[in-house]
């Protein structure tokens, strides 16, 4: 086996990628980043009547978002390409035909109608799982119920055909998988899989195979879906003589719905209302209907936080450490540590991990965010002060999105208050403390939060009032809203005269309620 670990994510481009994909891709990734090798996006497009125009661009810029980078791909090339399985066509013929050659294949001649009635008269004899196996080939037309010449002529003439593994009657398939151990099928549960359809293309299965032979895969990590496909896979490999150089496999547990009943599928996300994809994507229905899929980039999920959530689900670190960058995810990686059982789906956890990471951004890092919508409604402001603004907001945000909501009141004067605070707290003492702390404010050019606080106390202490008698009316005054982020920074952000003639504003605006 090849000493470099090479390992490869080969999804196929029908659509939208999922999120268990992108988890898929992101465990290739740190396997092969831990282990100084290789990771490889392959193309696997052989079933060109699924194929999605623009889909293979929609999963480049998905793994591009998420921090995956391919060290070989259908767009960087690489020692092993071409990286589209639809062009490496010319490649299955040799190996289908060493397959015949030995035995291990063979020429299935069936139309669509006789396999139907195949499958139906399983059906009526109440077999559980009608399939095309080692029983039932005996009954159909192919090249080993038909004679040679037969056969010939029917090759000669160009009647369709496909050609079909034969899969041994009776044997015990063993493979052993780096997650659940050793894994033993008989070789009556497993079908004589299509090799090469009629069109001349590979199936998955042989493409598949063929493929990371000649890419020098070392390392098979892949869906828990995949699993009941290894047996046929180590069959191929030893049929092909390759299983000396098999790679290993690691087969992921299933992505659950949060409530842990059911695998989490691509419509999960319009019926529970969260994005099961990395970013929006727009393809064509079954119906042929433009059809949107909604994104985690859109949502306003940042990409390390997206990854860090996905990293944890069906993978422990060992420690109770929550979060990881990538490179420390890289580190810490091992398949050792990948869970046999299906990971919920726990969106909540995932909008912590946002708020986390958000947490950990400077206000610079943040303040494009701001901008965009301060830009669309052509207010102008100073970028310092912008920075100043998403630091006192982010401790209180879950979405990038959010900043501008919670922070619109920087921007735009208060046009109404809380009229619930108001009730209850605007009053004669405190309308008296506000003019003697604008009157302050306003001979002042600038202040810091340590000021300003330095100033409202000393105006309490003069007129004998306590801060919790005033602080939530200062509040309402300055923002219209009865909580919010620390208001000393918010004051110090506005500025002394701002801070002055919003006070103004609410002491003209606001009446004062006599008690009866």
């Amino acid at each position: 086996m090849n000493n470099e670990v090479r390992v490869r994510f080969a999804p196929s481009p029908t659509g939208a990628l999922h999120i268990g994909g992108i988890r898929t891709a992101l465990y290739n990734y740190l396997f092969a980043k831990k282990n100084n090798g290789k990771f490889i996006l392959r193309i696997e497009d052989t079933d060109r009547s699924r194929f999605v125009s623009g889909a293979e661009e929609y999963i480049s810029e998905a793994l591009s978002w998420s921090g995956i980078e391919p060290d070989e791909s259908p767009s960087k090339g690489g020692e092993f390409g071409p990286y589209k399985q639809s062009e490496r066509k010319g490649i299955y013929s040799k190996h289908v035909q060493r397959l015949l050659d030995d035995d291990n294949a063979y020429y299935a001649f069936d139309t669509p109608e006789e396999l139907t009635a195949m499958r139906e008269r399983l059906q009526a004899a109440k077999v559980d799982s009608p399939q095309y196996n080692g029983i039932t080939r005996m009954q159909m037309q192919n090249s080993l119920t038909l004679s040679k010449d037969e056969v010939s002529k029917r090759l000669e003439s160009g009647d369709p055909y496909v050609v079909r593994l034969k899969v041994p009657v009776k044997e015990e398939i063993r493979l052993k998988d780096m997650v659940r151990g050793w894994v033993m099928v008989h070789s009556s549960a497993i079908d004589d899989k299509v090799l090469m359809k009629s069109d001349g293309m590979p199936t998955y299965h042989l493409a598949n195979v063929v493929d990371d032979h000649l890419m020098k895969i070392t390392h098979v990590i892949r869906g828990e879906e995949w699993l009941p496909s290894a047996p046929l896979h180590v069959l191929l490999y030893r049929y092909l003589g390759w299983e000396d150089s098999m790679p290993q496999f690691a087969h992921l547990p299933l992505l659950l719905k949060p409530n842990g009943n059911g695998k989490l599928s691509k419509r999960d996300g319009d019926k529970l209302g969260f994005p099961v994809f990395p970013i929006s994507g727009q393809f064509p229905g079954k119906d042929g209907a433009p059809e949107l899929f909604s994104g985690f980039r859109e949502a306003g999920y940042l990409a390390d936080a997206f990854i860090n959530f996905l990293a944890l689900l069906g993978w422990n670190p060992g420690t109770d450490e929550e979060l990881f960058s990538m490179s420390e995810l890289i580190e810490a990686f091992s398949i050792e540590r990948i869970g046999k059982s299906g990971a919920k789906f726990d969106i909540d956890k995932a909008k912590w991990f946002n708020q986390q990471y958000l947490k950990s951004r400077s206000g610079d890092e943040l303040t494009g965010h701001l901008s965009k919508h301060i830009k669309a409604e052509h207010i102008q402001y100073n970028e310092e002060k912008l920075s100043q603004i998403c630091d006192v907001l982010k401790e209180r945000v879950e979405f990038p999105q959010e900043l501008w909501v919670e922070g619109l009141f920087f921007f735009v004067r208060p046009q109404e208050y809380d009229e619930k605070v108001i009730s209850k707290k605007w009053n004669e003492a405190v309308v008296q403390v506000l003019t003697k702390f604008a009157e302050r404010l306003n001979k002042l050019p600038n202040v810091t939060a340590d000021q300003v606080k330095d100033i409202f106390f000393l105006v309490l202490e003069e007129l004998g009032v306590k801060m919790g008698q005033v602080m939530q009316s200062l509040r309402i005054a300055l923002t219209g809203k009865g909580s919010g982020p620390d208001l000393m920074a918010v004051m110090s952000i506005l500025g002394p005269a701002e801070t002055a003639e919003r006070i103004k504003i609410a002491i003209d605006n606001i009446p004062i309620k006599i008690e009866q």
